[in-house]
């Protein structure tokens, strides 16, 4: 009797077991879609905002920008969604939420002074955004390193370096900013002729040229311009060029810039 007593109480309980892992895995599927759908829908809502302000003509949202703030609004929904859904599962399980918040409380308390470090990236974070120093997209240079950024959170900003690597920054270690794609950007060119060189004939020569590539290249805002000898030593001049060029292309218009001088300086020596 007492053994089909016990019987009993063990299907019981691995029955009672059975059913908290069913629920368990149909919250786990719903707490999946439901971050799918939200996703989906902020970024939905953000292009479709985006979209209408180009319509009109008043893209008072850059591209970056919407990237951007279309992060920090991923990030924050599927923060919230993570809590609510460990809230219902401390509840399946027969846990009192509101005794587990309050012992987080206490303990989050104990030890806030060792999490000082988060609390500074948060802080950093969000004034960040608040200031709009930096946006998805952006050439800078952070923390002391160059790149592209690719995610700005509320702890860390992710920054793709030119060689491929990604660089995961604390916020707290943004103590400056520079940020290399606000407005026009500047492409210079130092080239260097030999002492024996008619410079003034070098100069007039390389500012025609100047002058012929800028009507071929649409990335040029302004210049190219020679501004005449930079320095020189007891072997080269070093005359410099400079011009105003769109974000992004100042490196593409140096390369391009340096063959057409190399090319018209040749045909000087030639001569």
């Amino acid at each position: 009797m007492i053994d089909w007593i016990g019987q009993v109480n063990w299907m019981q309980i691995l029955f009672n077991w059975g059913i908290v892992v069913v629920k368990l895995i149909v919250l786990i599927i719903i707490y999946l879609i439901v971050k799918s759908i939200g996703q989906r829908a902020i970024h939905k809502a953000f292009e479709r905002k985006h979209n209408q302000e180009n319509s009109v003509k008043d893209d008072t949202i850059s591209l970056g920008r919407k990237k951007t703030l279309q992060s920090i609004a991923s990030n924050i929904f599927s923060y919230f969604l993570l809590f609510v859904f460990l809230g219902i599962v401390f509840e399946l399980f027969g846990l009192d939420i509101k005794a587990l918040l309050a012992g987080a409380g206490i303990i989050g308390l104990a030890i806030g002074f060792g999490a000082q470090g988060l609390v500074s990236d948060v802080v950093t974070g969000f004034f960040i955004l608040l200031e709009k120093q930096i946006d998805v997209d952006d050439y800078v240079t952070l923390a002391g390193y160059d790149g592209i950024v690719e995610e700005i959170g509320l702890r860390t900003t992710k920054l793709r370096g030119f060689d491929g690597t990604l660089y995961y920054i604390p916020n707290r270690e943004i103590g400056s900013v520079s940020n290399h794609s606000r407005g026009n950007m500047q492409a210079l060119v130092d080239i260097a002729i030999t002492c024996d060189t008619n410079i003034d004939e070098a100069i007039r020569t390389m500012q025609q040229a100047c002058d012929t590539f800028a009507l071929t290249e649409n990335a040029i805002i302004e210049g190219p311009d020679v501004l005449g000898v930079e320095s020189f030593d007891s072997s080269n001049v070093v005359l410099r060029v400079i011009c105003k060029t769109k974000n992004m292309e100042q490196w593409n218009i140096e390369r391009k810039l340096r063959k057409v001088l190399k090319e018209v300086l040749d045909e000087i020596k030639s001569d």
